[in-house]
């Protein structure tokens, strides 16, 4: 009976500590663009803290993995001049993960650099944030 007792906590505990499935995280990203466009701020501090509650994870932790239009958060915030949404990620990030080369091979700083974003307030903000 010990035996079988013991097998069936295992069981329970596994099953509590599981990992969630992509797909459980992607539906709580779902709208994550459109909050972002939208200048949402205090949508996005709800989705960030659901995501945070609930899978346990901060935005540093998938932020690579989101894309809007083809760029990261961040980017779509300045391209859409989404200042509030745009601030509010790059105080919640960490330096390391705001220097951190995209997918084009350009870190954040140099393609608003190169694209005319360094001088806008979400520019300003990366910069000193990263400085």
């Amino acid at each position: 009976m010990k035996k079988f007792t013991f097998i069936l906590l295992g069981a329970v505990s596994a099953s509590c500590f599981a990992p969630m499935s992509s797909a459980d995280i992607n539906e709580a990203l779902a709208n994550i663009c459109t909050i972002v466009k939208n200048d949402d701020k205090s949508e996005l501090r709800k989705k960030l803290k659901n995501v945070q509650d609930n899978y346990n994870l901060r935005l540093g932790d998938y932020y690579t993995g989101v894309s809007c239009g083809g760029n990261s958060l961040i980017r779509y915030a300045m391209e859409n001049s989404a200042v509030e949404t745009g601030t509010y990620m790059i105080k919640r990030m960490g330096k390391g993960d705001l220097t951190q080369v995209e997918k084009d091979g350009l870190a954040l700083r140099d393609w608003a650099q190169n694209n005319g974003y360094l001088d806008k307030v979400i520019g300003q903000e990366l910069v000193a944030r990263i400085d």
